[in-house]
């Protein structure tokens, strides 16, 4: 995957999961800032961590930031 990608996380459905998305890809569910993190590893990018989630130009957070994990 490259970096450069547009990395999106839609809102919280009504169990709480966020649908996570790089570019055309979808990476799967993620009930937590972890998983979103493991995700994006398994896609390639390996310096990802909670604090690049939080703060990269990279991420688009959709209803609520990274703190938001409730439907």
């Amino acid at each position: 995957m490259a970096s450069d990608q547009p990395i999106v996380i839609y809102p919280p459905g009504d169990d709480g999961g966020r649908r996570v998305r790089a570019g055309a890809r979808f990476l799967g569910m993620a009930y937590g800032l972890l998983d979103v993190v493991e995700f994006l590893r398994l896609a390639g990018l390996d310096d990802v961590d909670d604090a690049w989630m939080r703060q990269s130009a990279l991420v688009e957070w959709r209803g609520g930031g990274p703190d938001a994990w409730s439907g």
